[in-house]
Parts: structure tokens; C-alpha cells; sequence
């Protein structure tokens, strides 16, 4: 069996010549490498690999491993990545570098309340449903831009840009990719501060290559890093 940081050579390999087939520039790739159900001893192993980018799904999880002996001290950056309830905000809000998962206005609110309250400035991202399915969450596509000033009005948060989670056909995923980076791109076009609002967080252990391909600037990868769950 393969170890954690001979996986994150493969990945790291892989996402590089995914982009010189795309003509792209690897370094512009931030890798995640979502955690979830695993031990800290892994995250650990990841960490010492050079992968200092950590993605956590719950919040009671991400609590315990974010405060577990064995990851004390070392130069994590936590991704939140998962559904994230506004009475759960709370709790998180001083241990992460990024939120990439915020549905709803009423949940940045939160995060921008809890941010003021500890004289913070979070970096967030919007989840958009791209597939339409009902079991996902996320802005419908189609009233992102009408909703956005009041994303970009909260104060002690700032709006880095998009996310998603993509169908399971590969064929859709792509056209859902894609939708997400016009997205982007009309969300830019109204931003305050533009070039703040860049970043596309799409693209998991099975679709990362087609996201790239798409515009992606955030990949999630669990799977393909620590093992199936």
C-alpha cells in the first residue's frame, strides 16, 4: 500500500501535467486534501509531505483534529468544505483560513457577525448548485448576480469567489465547470474589488482533470490522497 505522501507525489504529478496539457501553470492549482473520516496520524503525514492545505466536511471533526496533539504546531491551513449551518459558525470561525462552502446569505451574515466580533477578516467562498440537484446545496446559479451585493456589503469577510460539487457523469460535470467560471466572471465584473474574487474551488478525486481544464483554481481531493472512506 501506497503512503500518503507517495500519494500526494502521484496527485501533485498528475495536476502538473494536466496543466502543461491545458497550457496552464500548475503553481496557479491549489491542492486540498480533504481529511474527512481520517485519523489525525494521516493528516500528520500529509502535513510533513509539504501539504499544508487541509479540507475538513464537519464541524465537530474538524474541531477535534484541529486541536489533537498530533497536529499542534505545524503550518496548517484548515479549508472548511463542507455544509455549514450558521449555528455552527461560531465555532469555527477563528481556525480556518477559508469557508468554501457558504449556501446562503443568511449563513455569511454569521460569518461576517462572528469575524467582527474577533477582529478577524475571513476569506469565503459561495457554493452554487451548478447540477440543480435537489440533494445538493448551494445559490441557484441563476440568482447569484442579483444576490451578490449583499454578499459583498458584509463587512469582516471577503468574497474570494466560487465553489461547487459537481454531477457524477463526467459530461455534465464539465458543462457545470464551466458554468461556474462564466459565473465567475460576470461576479467579477460587479465586485468591489475585482481582483480579490478569483478563485474557482471545483473538482474531486474523480473529475479534478476536467475541472482543470475548466478553469479550476482549488481542487478537493480525499480519496485519491487517503483512501477510500
Amino acid at each position: 500500500m501506497n503512503s500518503v505522501a507517495e500519494h500526494l507525489s502521484s496527485i501533485r504529478s498528475e495536476i502538473a501535467s494536466i496543466c502543461r496539457n491545458a497550457g496552464r501553470n500548475p503553481e496557479d492549482i491549489r491542492l486540498i486534501a480533504v481529511s474527512k473520516t481520517k485519523p489525525a496520524e494521516l493528516v500528520r503525514e500529509a502535513i510533513e509531505a509539504g501539504q499544508l492545505d487541509i479540507g475538513e466536511s464537519y464541524v465537530q471533526e474538524f474541531l477535534e483534529k484541529s486541536t489533537d496533539p498530533l497536529l499542534q504546531e505545524l503550518p496548517v491551513r484548515w479549508h472548511f468544505i463542507g455544509h455549514l449551518q450558521s449555528n455552527k459558525v461560531k465555532y469555527i470561525v477563528d481556525k480556518v483560513s477559508m469557508v468554501h462552502s457558504i449556501d446562503k446569505l443568511g449563513t455569511a451574515r454569521e460569518l461576517s457577525k462572528r469575524a467582527s466580533q474577533k477582529q478577524l477578516t475571513v476569506d469565503y467562498l459561495v457554493e452554487v448548485n451548478t447540477s440543480g440537484e435537489a440533494s445538493k446545496f448551494g445559490v441557484p446559479p441563476e440568482e447569484l448576480l442579483e444576490t451578490a451585493p449583499f454578499f459583498f456589503e458584509l463587512p469582516s469577510i471577503r468574497l474570494r469567489g466560487l465553489m461547487t460539487i459537481a454531477s457524477p457523469d463526467t459530461e455534465k460535470a464539465k458543462k457545470e465547470f464551466e458554468l461556474l467560471r462564466e459565473l465567475l466572471q460576470q461576479l467579477r465584473r460587479i465586485a468591489p474589488a475585482p481582483d480579490l474574487v478569483t478563485e474557482l474551488s471545483m473538482g474531486m478525486s474523480g473529475d479534478f482533470r476536467e475541472a482543470i481544464e475548466a478553469g479550476s483554481t482549488m481542487v478537493r481531493i480525499g480519496t485519491a490522497i487517503f483512501g477510500s472512506r
